[in-house]
């Protein structure tokens, strides 16, 4: 009875809310590198980038902004990376982003060790505070919805919404989806179908970025090895499961951050550690297993040969 009254109660979802945060933004910044028609199976690690940047920026700095600028900048250039092997080289897209993954991971492990001389986590840098909304805050009980917030709420929800109008209300965004439906159409259009490609993959990565920002200058103040810790993959599915849109992304993250925040509030009681660890991952495969039968993905998606 205690677990169902957590479980409905406001505290449990605002913790969805901040659990939802990096995934929602990887997932995003999946939905528009494959509405481009590239595949990024790269976001887990230009989050794990994108989190060891802000660390970084923070620590050169003293300036957590700075940190998070730090963190897209980096995560957008390994989307450029991204781009110019699946893009220009036509490498395949698949093994591209694996072995973004890996790189990764091995990468920032190594630049911990060489920055602050410690193994797998860095020294304690500045975070990013949260604050209160005047007014909304001192509601009574929706109040605690409003107090606490950290800054990435807002930032995150505009761009899910301010994604999903470029998407569907735009010429650009039309221009978008036609290059991962109809690439050669696009192009005979007259449409720079690569220059596109390239941009929005780099999108991706920069909002990938800004998601493993999320996690080690808002919810923690230090980058710990492989962090992550597979919420680049959930953000994949996540963009699969809001059918490559970005509100429909963001409904998904807040059901795979609802399983995190239940493994967090059942871990206070006697279950099986191990049971308890998995419900996140448990939920994500079986969310793609049910949804990927019954999504569309653009129908040009890993295709980027057939334009020149």
């Amino acid at each position: 009875m205690q677990l169902i009254e957590t479980i409905f109660s406001l505290s449990f979802l605002s913790l969805v809310i901040r659990l939802a945060i990096p995934i929602t933004l990887g997932a995003v910044g999946g939905t528009f590198s494959e509405r481009s028609g590239v595949i990024n199976l790269g976001i887990e690690g230009m989050m794990l980038f994108g989190a060891f940047g802000a660390v970084l920026g923070t620590h050169l700095t003293s300036n957590p902004w700075m940190g998070v600028l730090s963190a897209m900048l980096i995560g957008g250039l390994v989307g450029i990376l991204h781009a110019y092997l699946s893009v220009k080289l036509k490498a395949n897209q698949v093994v591209c982003g694996v072995g973004i993954n890996m790189i990764a991971s091995g990468f920032t492990t190594v630049m911990v060790k060489a920055v602050w001389g410690k193994e797998g986590m860095s020294g304690n840098v500045e975070s990013i505070k949260n604050f209160n909304i005047p007014g909304l805050s001192q509601i009574p009980v929706l109040g605690a919805l409003f107090s606490d917030l950290s800054p990435f709420v807002p930032i995150t929800l505009f761009i899910v919404f301010a994604g999903w109008y470029f998407l569907y209300q735009t010429k650009l965004g039309l221009r978008l989806r036609s290059i991962g439906d109809y690439p050669k159409a696009a192009e005979t259009a007259g449409i720079r179908v690569n220059r596109y490609r390239y941009i929005f993959v780099t999108l991706s990565g920069a909002l990938a970025g800004l998601g493993g920002a999320y996690l080690s200058i808002v919810q923690n103040n230090l980058f710990v090895r492989d962090m992550v810790a597979g919420r680049g993959f959930m953000a994949l599915t996540a963009n699969i499961f809001g059918g490559w849109n970005p509100l429909g992304s963001f409904v998904a993250s807040l059901v795979f951050a609802a399983a995190q925040a239940l493994r967090l509030n059942l871990s206070g009681y006697q279950i099986l550690d191990s049971l308890i660890q998995m419900i996140p991952y448990a939920v994500t495969l079986l969310v793609l297993i049910l949804a990927g039968r019954k999504t569309k993905a653009p129908a040009a998606l890993g295709e980027v040969d057939t334009v020149a």
